[in-house]
């Protein structure tokens, strides 16, 4: 699924200088925007009369409720609760996309958050914070 969203990465411990030396363009005043892609991978076993885990349309309204509606054309640091006191990257999204849908998708597990900024750079999260994984594609 897609969305579209603004952030400004940015520590507010730091001074402006000291941001924009650590997060280069992306601590601008003005923020930035990205059009994110989000692929969510449950696990569990199909059911016996249907042969699948979940209906894709089922999926699709949950993750349409619990996060495209809240993150979709948004400012990121002004407009979402959760990033009010944590710094909105993508690292940080997955998390919350974890915790948005943990637990509200029946009959199976969630089991992998991938959120892609572009199309080189991506971020997989497992629900164990010391394992999100970041990837960097520099073949486009």
């Amino acid at each position: 699924m897609k969305f579209s969203a603004a952030h400004r990465i940015y520590n507010p411990e730091f001074s402006e200088s000291e941001n924009l030396q650590m997060f280069k363009q992306c601590a601008s005043k003005n923020g930035h925007g990205h059009n994110y892609t989000l692929e969510v991978v449950v696990a569990g076993q199909p059911h016996p009369n249907t042969g699948y885990l979940i209906d894709l349309k089922d999926l699709k309204n949950i993750i349409q409720m619990e996060v495209i509606d809240i993150l979709d054309h948004k400012n990121l640091n002004a407009d979402v609760d959760f990033f009010h006191d944590i710094i909105p990257t993508s690292e940080n999204l997955a998390v919350f996309v974890w915790q948005a849908l943990d637990g509200k998708i029946p009959n199976v597990k969630l089991y992998k958050v991938k959120i892609s900024e572009n199309d080189t750079s991506s971020v997989e999260y497992y629900g164990n914070p010391i394992e999100i994984h970041r990837f960097v594609n520099n073949y486009s």
